[in-house]
């Protein structure tokens, strides 16, 4: 199987994400991955505001992140996600947190498709999941959806 296709975005690194010692907060790490998912779901032509209209939620159940390093003040960085499983109802994505080639943090962030009218777990909306399977196959392969 291909490997999932991994989208990049880069973030220069802000004062006020960091500690008195120049150092990112580690909270930040999972504002980050936010930035990066959103903007995946963007390129596999789904924004997730446009999502979130069509009455459903992509809820958060569970993040995982491990430090390598520390980003500082000034840094840019390459903020790197993919989507690493895949089912009707739930998804992992996958991130990397890079300064350079250099690995700061890695992590992921596991979600449940919720109805937004109920609240209760459902399936996927269809053309996002056609789109995230392309995705997750390792194919660019553009929608007509």
């Amino acid at each position: 199987m291909a490997e999932p296709l991994r989208h990049e975005v880069e973030v220069d690194v802000r004062y006020a994400e960091t500690d008195q010692m120049g150092v990112v907060h580690h909270a930040n790490y999972l504002i980050w991955f936010e930035l990066a998912r959103t903007e995946l779901c963007a390129a596999a032509g789904h924004r997730y505001a446009d999502i979130e209209q069509d009455g459903y939620l992509l809820m958060v159940v569970g993040a995982q992140v491990r430090y390598r390093r520390g980003a500082r003040y000034g840094d840019r960085l390459r903020l790197l996600c993919w989507i690493e499983r895949l089912r009707s109802r739930d998804l992992t994505f996958g991130y990397e947190v890079r300064r350079r080639d250099e690995l700061l943090a890695a992590g992921a962030t596991d979600h449940v498709w919720v109805a937004r009218d109920t609240g209760r777990p459902t399936r996927a909306p269809a053309a996002v999941q056609r789109s995230f399977e392309r995705l997750h196959a390792g194919s660019a392969a553009p929608t007509s959806d």
